[in-house]
């Protein structure tokens, strides 16, 4: 990996010390935004700031292109990509490691905006990234949905410094070179839990977050829309919670049945395998997320539908779906070694399944807790309670069972 450090040319990998306050880091295809790259490292400069350049370019590979390559295993465009992009990251977590760098920007296009998304994947939440991009719209939100990189995209094409794309660096520049990471050392960490909530189970969160308070607890909350259940997942791997508690797991009635709040193959994983405590409960899988009425597939034609915005159409689950949904839940559940629970409240799972409600199906409810009951080891307990979900006495027995397993310690006990 070529670096170009703009104060003397040296990288910390070549043995030479870090600057104390670190650099910022600029990852960029040198042989495409090579312009726009030294622009970018002027304005940081100026602004009192270091940089250190990580050269994700192909041309320079080897000296010769992929195309050029006669050695007998020929790399492809995007495994060339792939590579560059897992090699830049073990470097950049090298660096930070060394406390060589305390913030980093990208300057991309299309494929660029890709490896920059690799590159920074394994940076800790809160660390500053910053990509300047001219790829469309939907890479870009993409890149969102994955880390917690500030996009900044040009509207116009990366092709050398003119006065739209000076602006544009003008701006970046400024902004990355006023962000410092400062990790949480030498202070004394505050437990922090996870909660999934909708806006249908969104009082019982609301009851969780201040008993966990009451405790001393942090809680962060993140909507099971498909990209909050997926971030959830992956800060909760990267180690940033102390506990989970799932109480909005629809995003799996998604999963599972084709709508469009799924959080991926890996929802309801990440805390077994950091073997932290967890809490379950079927907040929202009475339901399955569309888009308009006209987005509906033609399959789930006469099922029962509700219009929850002009934007949302959800779909009440049935039976036989609400039995594979617990089948899942219990079969990923299964491989916590850390103390887990599955609540189950018997009123209701949401705002729409309650005595009148429009998804009320009790049935259909009961086929989710009793397939979760089979596919769960005797060492996790499920147990039922018989209120509604957002009734305040779940979010008691919920928060209450995480605040103990957090501040007692008791690894032995499962139960409320």
């Amino acid at each position: 990996m070529s670096h170009h450090c703009a104060d003397d040319q040296r990288s910390v990998r070549d043995g030479h010390p870090s600057d104390p306050a670190g650099k910022v880091a600029i990852v960029a295809t040198l042989d495409t935004k090579g312009r726009e790259t030294a622009y970018l490292a002027r304005v940081i400069e100026q602004c009192g700031r270091k940089t250190l350049t990580i050269d994700v370019g192909t041309s320079n590979r080897t000296g010769r292109s992929a195309s050029d390559c006669s050695d007998a295993r020929v790399v492809a465009p995007a495994e060339l990509l792939r590579e560059i992009a897992a090699s830049a990251r073990e470097e950049v977590k090298e660096l930070l490691r060394l406390g060589a760098i305390d913030a980093i920007v990208g300057v991309a296009g299309g494929k660029g905006s890709a490896v920059f998304g690799e590159v920074v994947s394994e940076l800790p939440y809160g660390f500053p990234k910053l990509l300047v991009s001219s790829a469309r719209p939907a890479l870009l939100a993409e890149l969102a949905l994955q880390n917690d990189v500030i996009l900044y995209p040009t509207l116009v094409d990366l092709f050398g410094i003119n006065a739209f794309t000076e602006r544009v660096l003008d701006n970046a520049g400024r902004a990355i070179a006023a962000m410092r990471y400062v990790a949480a050392q030498g202070r004394q960490k505050r437990k922090i839990v996870a909660i999934t909530a909708f806006g249908v189970t969104t009082p019982a969160a609301n009851r969780c977050v201040a008993r966990l308070a009451e405790a001393g607890i942090d809680a962060i909350v993140f909507p099971a829309n498909g990209a909050g259940g997926r971030k959830m997942e992956q800060l909760v791997s990267a180690g940033e919670f102390d506990a989970v508690l799932d109480l909005t797991t629809t995003e799996l009635a998604d999963e599972l049945v084709g709508g469009t709040a799924s959080a991926g193959s890996d929802r309801l994983k990440a805390a077994s395998h950091r073997m932290i405590p967890q809490l379950i409960a079927p907040g929202a899988v009475d339901m399955v997320n569309f888009g308009p009425p006209s987005s509906v597939p033609a399959e789930f034609k006469g099922r029962q539908l509700y219009a929850h915005t002009p934007f949302t159409t959800l779909m009440r689950t049935t039976v036989s779906e609400n039995e594979r949904i617990g089948r899942l839940t219990g079969a990923r559940l299964s491989q916590a070694k850390a103390p887990a629970l599955v609540l189950w409240p018997a009123k209701g799972v949401s705002d729409y399944d309650r005595d009148g409600g429009i998804f009320r199906n009790p049935e259909a409810d009961r086929a989710w807790f009793d397939a979760v009951r089979r596919h769960l080891p005797r060492s996790i307990i499920a147990r039922e309670l018989d209120c509604h979900i957002n009734d305040p006495e779940f979010a008691e027995a919920a928060a209450s069972w995480i605040v103990e397993q957090l501040t007692q310690g008791d690894s032995s006990r499962a139960d409320v």
